[in-house]
């Protein structure tokens, strides 16, 4: 039965992506201003579908730690389930992605018109100087720029490799940090199409101020992330 669950779960997962993608792209051109709701709802119900077939529920605890106006959040990355279920979790995400995934038809230039921040990977300084000027523009309009500091996936419980990106956009955009440690890795790993049932958790963590110094707000991110996600990692899974 997990095989087949799994199954029919991913093709309605990307069948129902490809089209939200679509109904998105016409949002744009005639209500511009609702394509944040789109994104919404496509999230939500993707939730949903997940929770009805496979037996997977969300948990999502500290949302009383995000602020109110524009933040940097500093999340763990385990899967791909961390870059589609943010729109359910946070107000308006602006994501830092790679910029291939701006290739992607329809789906990319929902992205781009959502103010999402494409960074080329192994650039060096050109990448970070986008990664900033993307970001800039995203806090001027109140948005919450996530940022996924390794800069890809990692299994879960794997050794972590932070890239210093995130500290240099904390210490020019001057706003407060927010670090999210999660166990999604756990029950939607790489490789696999599996899905078996549980609980992800997604754990919002007390932000931190601007202003700190630049290495000691790394250090600190890091492994508050990090001390959070090994706790998470062993409750995902129902027993």
């Amino acid at each position: 039965m997990l095989i087949l669950r799994s199954m029919v779960f991913n093709v309605l997962l990307y069948v129902f992506t490809a089209l939200c993608s679509v109904i998105a792209m016409f949002t744009v051109i005639v209500w511009p201003s609702r394509v944040w709701t789109v994104a919404r709802l496509w999230s939500l119900s993707w939730l949903y579908l997940y929770k009805l077939i496979c037996g997977v529920s969300l948990n999502v605890q500290g949302s009383e730690h995000v602020p109110r106006g524009p933040c940097i959040v500093s999340m763990k990355h385990q899967s791909t389930w961390d870059t589609f279920a943010l729109f359910a979790i946070f107000r308006r995400p602006v994501f830092v992605v790679k910029s291939e995934l701006m290739w992607v038809p329809v789906f990319g230039w929902v992205l781009k018109r959502l103010g999402c921040v494409a960074v080329k990977r192994g650039n060096g300084r050109v990448a970070l100087e986008t990664m900033i000027r993307g970001a800039r523009a995203a806090c001027a309009l109140g948005n919450q720029i996530v940022i996924f500091p390794e800069g890809t996936r990692s299994a879960a419980g794997a050794p972590s490799d932070y890239k210093s990106g995130v500290s240099h956009l904390y210490k020019t955009l001057e706003v407060p940090c927010v670090p999210v440690g999660l166990n999604s890795g756990v029950l939607w790993p790489r490789r696999t199409l599996l899905r078996p049932p549980g609980v992800i958790t997604v754990d919002i963590l007390p932000a931190i101020p601007p202003g700190m110094p630049r290495r000691q707000m790394f250090d600190r991110m890091t492994r508050d992330i990090e001390t959070s996600s090994r706790r998470l990692s062993g409750n995902a899974i129902k027993q």
